[in-house]
């Protein structure tokens, strides 16, 4: 062993220990287990074997050696790809699909946390290096908060308010509150939609809040953590059956409108509340009105 081992092992355990605790197991069961994980694992362990190995390569002044961080780049980015890959043709396979703007998201984040795992363990080496372990210990645990800040992002909750509404017919229309839907005119099905429907709003709290549910990906994805967490009263080849949410265009709520196995509307409330914000649903134009009245 050299002077450079322990360090690098250090790095190594933390990082691997950060990226086992970026798992998430809860309703939306992605990666799969225990195969997917195993992969993200592996990945996770390549990551922190490299941010390990920065500290001692410039101490060393082998600063070629640094340049294999852009080779990890690109494999992470390959890493992104994949998992783009293999959930849209997952989604073809859902009867409530995640939509294009989740699985990005989700792909965006396994690619990012890749980055988090080089960094936490990067820093540890470096502490343990430049100082002692207790130092080490210190950065690692310090680098565990940086990561789960950066790890979860917002959630719906906190950008608006919901509600359960009634759901209703007039007519041959289907509302949610006095929010269009969609039209039903087959009485048969009109009696099942009363029967299992569950309907509620969704509020926005600000103006920028607005445009992010008004966002079809956003509102995609809703629908799918609902479908997981709750199940769907459908199968495929019933349009009729398919769950929507529909916006009121005065105010900016959304109507939400869903046919769940488990009528649970406590349970309902939760999950549209821990819906992600997806990164590219937010929208800030009040940032925009604010920059340009300070130019002006």
């Amino acid at each position: 062993m050299n002077e450079y081992t322990i360090s690098i092992l250090f790095g190594v355990i933390a990082g691997t220990l950060a990226r086992i605790y970026m798992f998430r197991t809860d309703y939306r069961q992605y990666p799969t287990y225990p195969h997917g994980m195993i992969i993200h694992l592996a990945l996770g362990f390549i990551a922190a074997s490299l941010g390990s190995l920065v500290v001692p390569s410039i101490m060393e002044q082998e600063f070629t050696a640094v340049t294999f961080l852009t080779l990890a780049a690109s494999q992470f980015r390959e890493v992104r790809n994949m998992e783009r890959k293999t959930l849209t043709e997952m989604d073809s396979l859902e009867l409530v699909p995640r939509g294009a703007s989740y699985i990005e998201g989700i792909a965006v984040t396994f690619e990012g946390r890749n980055y988090l795992v080089i960094f936490i363990s990067f820093v540890t080496s470096f502490a343990y290096l430049a100082i002692n372990l207790w130092s080490g210990l210190v950065a690692a645990f310090l680098a565990f908060l940086v990561a789960r800040k950066y790890m979860t992002g917002s959630k719906l909750g906190k950008i608006a308010n919901i509600e359960q509404k009634e759901v209703t017919f007039e007519g041959a229309g289907l509302y949610v509150d006095n929010i269009y839907i969609m039209n039903i005119g087959i009485p048969a099905r009109q009696q099942e939609i009363l029967q299992h429907g569950l309907g509620f709003t969704i509020s926005p709290k600000n103006f920028d809040a607005r445009m992010t549910i008004g966002n079809l990906g956003q509102r995609q994805a809703i629908l799918h953590d609902l479908a997981i967490s709750l199940g769907v009263y459908r199968d495929s080849g019933t349009p009729a059956l398919v769950p929507l949410i529909k916006r009121d265009l005065d105010d900016g709520r959304i109507g939400v409108f869903i046919l769940p196995q488990n009528k649970n509307v406590d349970l309902a409330m939760k999950v549209i509340s821990q819906v992600p914000t997806l990164e590219n649903a937010i929208r800030m134009p009040t940032e925009t009105k604010k920059k340009g009245s300070d130019e002006s």
